[in-house]
């Protein structure tokens, strides 16, 4: 069969990887030049994978099927033209779940537009806690076409699968799939807010009776895919009390009306307090409800989820902790790339911050953060595109801040706090005006905290 890769990033290499050792031929296609895709290229080379490079030409239409990877938008001139020609166009995920049998591999899979990384990691953690063996993959570091391959029987696979890898799925089916909120976010991609719901919600699509679907009743688009046509097992997490699923009140996580997929439900029971959780935050206690019925439709004791909670430290990027200096905290929270995500970091202390924010912008609402920003943020620093939007916005509000670069921006916000301050780094915005990721951002970030 011939397949063409589209894109030479983490997920696109590992496409054409796997193509190539179950005997495809394989041709990959990169917008990007040669040149700013070096390694990439070097890597083809050696695999003796043919590709081009700055521009996608006839050749990559000479495919019995496309596979893209995230962020190509659907309106790329080439997948209109492999439209017209028939050719189908599938994600990574889709086909690395080709190469899976859920016989042997069971699959978790977890989208929405906050909290997947995280919430990704600690499933995973609470599964190799408690004697399984479960690998983390998908947005979350290893593409999942790099371990599909070769796979140790009984693995469990934790799949962070973001909307553009899912707008481009047909087949996938994982176990237990959780969809934990929904918020407008990717609408330069996606076109619409109904259609970013739409690729979040074909996390379910082909889920059967012996599945699992785990929802954020809480959040009114998470929800609504529980009326969608759907035949899994719906269980609801929420801060308000349920008749069935997981819920937090009172500062009691508690599980109610569940047992496994196949054993008998029973009554409501406690796992912990929210405050024997390691990680801070609202968000956090969602996550932990969400990662706690993923394991419980595995059976995992329910000791064995409450320890591994309590011991699950967080995600690089994502509130952390980078370093205690003259009593003021700074913290890392790169990840956060859209205003809900800085939402949730703005309320994760008590203590008077001075917030770092700014990038590149995506129809930012910045008034969803004004009650925070009054009540919790002593100063903001406003660096990169969205810097005059920031300091435009807030600095009617509270003291405001230009900074030129990271660097500045760190050197500002260090002078601006006290003892016993948050140096918080939460963009509410993406990292492509001025850094390669998220990731690159933050190392820059935590580098620059380092030197002070």
């Amino acid at each position: 069969m011939r397949y063409t890769v589209v894109g030479a990033g983490k997920s696109g290499i590992g496409a054409a990887t796997l193509a190539q050792d179950l005997g495809h031929t394989v041709f990959l296609t990169e917008a990007k030049p040669h040149e700013q895709a070096k390694d990439a290229a070097a890597l083809l080379l050696k695999r003796s994978i043919d590709a081009e490079f700055g521009g996608h030409t006839d050749k990559s239409l000479l495919a019995d099927c496309i596979i893209t990877s995230p962020g190509v938008p659907p309106s790329s001139p080439l997948f209109i033209e492999a439209e017209k020609r028939g050719i189908p166009i599938i994600s990574e995920v889709e086909f690395a779940w080709q190469q899976i049998d859920p016989m042997k591999n069971p699959v978790v899979a977890i989208t929405g537009t906050n909290g997947k990384t995280t919430t990704t990691a600690l499933t995973a953690h609470i599964f190799n806690n408690s004697g399984k063996k479960a690998i983390a993959c998908g947005n979350i570091g290893k593409a999942i076409t790099t371990v599909v391959k070769d796979l140790e029987e009984g693995t469990i696979l934790v799949v962070e699968a973001s909307s553009y890898q899912l707008d481009r799925v047909s087949t996938f089916r994982p176990d237990v799939a959780m969809i934990l909120n929904i918020t407008p976010d990717h609408l330069s991609y996606h076109g619409t807010f109904e259609q970013y719901c739409a690729a979040k919600y074909k996390i379910s699509q082909n889920q059967n009776e012996k599945n699992v679907l785990i929802l954020n009743a809480d959040n009114e688009a998470s929800l609504a895919a529980a009326r969608l046509p759907n035949r899994a097992q719906i269980l609801p997490f929420s801060l308000h009390p349920l008749q069935q699923g997981a819920f937090a009140t009172d500062n009691s996580i508690r599980f109610a009306g569940i047992g496994s997929v196949t054993s008998s439900q029973h009554k409501e029971e406690q796992l912990m307090t929210i405050d024997e959780l390691r990680i801070p935050g609202i968000h956090n206690v969602y996550n932990s409800m969400a990662a706690a019925l993923s394991a419980r439709a595995f059976e995992v004791r329910n000791e064995n989820i409450r320890d591994s909670l309590m011991s699950f430290r967080g995600v690089e990027h994502r509130l952390e902790y980078v370093r205690l200096l003259n009593n003021i905290e700074f913290i890392n929270d790169s990840k956060a790339t859209n205003i809900n995500s800085t939402w949730y970091a703005l309320s994760s202390f008590k203590k008077p911050l001075v917030w770092i924010a700014g990038g590149r912008g995506d129809n930012n609402d910045y008034a969803q953060l004004d009650d925070l920003v009054r009540k919790n943020v002593r100063a903001v620093v406003a660096i990169g595109e969205e810097k005059d939007a920031i300091f435009n916005h807030f600095s009617v509000i509270t003291r405001c801040i230009k900074a030129g670069d990271m660097q500045d921006a760190v050197r500002i916000a260090a002078e601006q706090a006290s003892s016993d301050d948050v140096v918080l780094f939460s963009p509410a915005c993406k990292s492509f005006d001025m850094f390669a990721n998220y990731e690159h951002r933050g190392d820059v970030f935590k580098e620059t905290v380092q030197n002070l």
